[in-house]
């Protein structure tokens, strides 16, 4: 296994394409209302990062081995819809939950960010499903720094997925992220302590944990692409892109819409 670590200019130019993928969320945000088609949603982002931002929609034709190339921009993923949604048809309806997952090719390298979106009022328990699985993504990201491992990642959101009645999707993984849209490592979200990889200062990684409200068993749909849970239960995903160094973590997909780690969530 060859795990790269990103020299300060490959890091420079990650921040750069860290920060243009959150912005695009960021900028379809007051568009995820009910009515709305997911594949409008895919055309507006298609259409920023494009013309706006000069930069490339990395799903775009992407094709990964034993795969079709994927049609569209971004994947949305919509309630029982696990994650690789492919846009279409489909309108947006209140008290849905839907997942936006953007990555940006900016100067040849890549940011990968994805976000809940909540559709007019939904459900108690879609937002507290939303809500865990945000928790999730932070508590896996504080245990990052230099001399961790993985499985100090993975055991954090396991553990606090379980402990809310949730379970976490094994099949589906972070994974390394720069010049390649998939790297090594593969980033479980499962796990147990002190094993696994151990982190060192420059590696690039994404976390994205995907959390069903029913059981973790998943299925993939005709179209190749999109996964649902086998239970029809809801689920949700939350994902960053993080940069390992010295002392702890830099979270490289934010911007000025990002939502910040929860207070009650430490540094370390």
């Amino acid at each position: 296994m060859s795990i790269s670590l990103k020299t300060p200019d490959e890091i420079a130019a990650m921040r750069v394409a860290g920060q243009l993928t959150a912005e695009v969320l960021d900028y379809i945000t007051p568009y995820v209302q009910a009515g709305i088609t997911t594949d409008e949603i895919d055309r507006l982002c298609h259409d920023y990062m494009v013309n706006v931002q000069q930069s490339i929609p990395a799903p775009l034709n992407y094709a990964p081995p034993g795969y079709q190339p994927y049609p569209k921009s971004i994947c949305s993923s919509i309630n029982h819809q696990v994650c690789h949604g492919v846009p279409g048809e489909r309108q947006l309806r209140n008290g849905d939950i839907v997942n936006l997952d953007v990555t940006v090719i900016k100067n040849g390298y890549h940011g990968d960010s994805s976000r809940m979106y909540h559709v007019g009022e939904t459900s108690l328990q879609a937002k507290r499903l939303c809500e865990v699985t945000f928790e999730c993504l932070w508590l896996g990201i504080t245990r990052v720094r230099a001399g961790a491992h993985l499985g100090d990642v993975g055991h954090a959101i396991q553990r606090h997925a379980e402990q809310s009645g949730y379970s976490v999707v094994r099949e589906f993984c972070g994974h390394g992220i720069g010049a390649k849209f998939h790297e090594e490592p593969q980033v479980l979200h499962y796990g147990r302590p002190h094993t696994g990889i151990r982190l060192e200062a420059g590696m690039v990684f994404t976390i994205e944990p995907m959390i069903n409200a029913g059981k973790a068993a998943i299925k993939t749909m005709a179209d190749g692409w999109t996964i649902v849970t086998k239970d029809h239960s809801l689920s949700a995903q939350w994902e960053h892109t993080i940069l390992v160094t010295e002392t702890g973590y830099e979270v490289l997909t934010t911007s000025a819409g990002s939502r910040q780690k929860p207070d009650w969530i430490g540094a370390t």
